[in-house]
């Protein structure tokens, strides 16, 4: 057996994972990536319309419950949170499940567990910044608890000590984002195109702490079995992974509460 991972390996991973986790997140979260809030301001577009239906598509173009309208600001922390881990965590979920097209020869290969966990990391971040705990070090005890059941020390997770490698930081956290990043300078946004590259990437940056990502939720037995079929089993996984994100949420909430605002 290989030499256990260390809590300061895992923080060595996690710090730029969180980090490039960030623009992604937040590109949802903030930026009326729908188009929304900005439709409902342009009243122009709306012109020649009869104003009693322009009101009513102006009301309803904004009461959608997605990030970046009225209604998404009145929502609860509870309803935000059950939005990214049911809207979102399907697609997450579906991106996880296709290698399991391969069934148990696609098992013994570490890509679905590092899309999984990178998948369930992001939720984890997305549901943090709904908290109000947007500190890289309170996301990273927060992911490592959830994900891997290890309770890290606020200083190491800070990366206050002395191995942190505060530009080996950098240069990992600027690779991770570079399609979003590239995306941004061309598009003027995040396409949905470099938001699933980027996902891959992020998986691909947990395979230094491979031994770790095999801890996270996943489903059930059943769910396990079918996935170890071939065809089939990407239907066994896609429904393990759904399984394992109720389980992410409800020990994130169980962290929410023992750590208010991340402390």
């Amino acid at each position: 057996m290989g030499e256990a991972i260390s809590d300061r390996q895992v923080v060595a991973v996690l710090r730029p994972f969180v980090r490039a986790c960030g623009p992604m997140v937040d590109a949802l979260r903030d930026a009326d990536p729908f188009g929304l809030q900005a439709r409902g301001r342009r009243h122009e577009d709306l012109d020649g319309v009869e104003p009693g239906l322009k009101d009513k598509l102006l009301d309803g173009i904004t009461s959608v419950k997605v990030p970046g309208t009225a209604a998404w600001a009145e929502m609860s922390n509870y309803q935000r949170t059950h939005w990214w881990v049911n809207r979102v965590g399907r697609v997450t979920a579906l991106v996880t499940a296709i290698p399991g097209i391969g069934g148990a020869l696609a098992d013994r290969l570490p890509v679905q567990d590092a899309l999984g966990s990178a998948s369930q990391g992001v939720l984890l971040c997305a549901i943090a910044g709904e908290y109000g705990v947007t500190d890289v070090g309170a996301r990273v005890r927060l992911i490592a608890w959830v994900l891997f059941e290890r309770d890290i020390d606020p200083v190491i997770a800070a990366g206050k000590h002395a191995e942190h490698d505060e530009a080996a930081e950098d240069d990992e956290a600027a690779k991770l984002t570079e399609e979003l990043d590239d995306a941004k300078k061309k598009h003027g946004k995040v396409t949905l195109k470099a938001a699933a590259g980027t996902l891959w990437r992020l998986g691909r940056g947990l395979l230094g702490i491979v031994e770790e990502l095999e801890k996270r939720p996943r489903g059930r037995l059943f769910h396990r079995a079918l996935g170890k079929l071939p065809v089939v089993g990407m239907a066994g996984d896609y429904l393990g992974e759904r399984s394992g994100l109720k389980r992410v949420w409800k020990r994130a909430h169980e962290w929410f509460t023992e750590h208010p605002g991340g402390q």
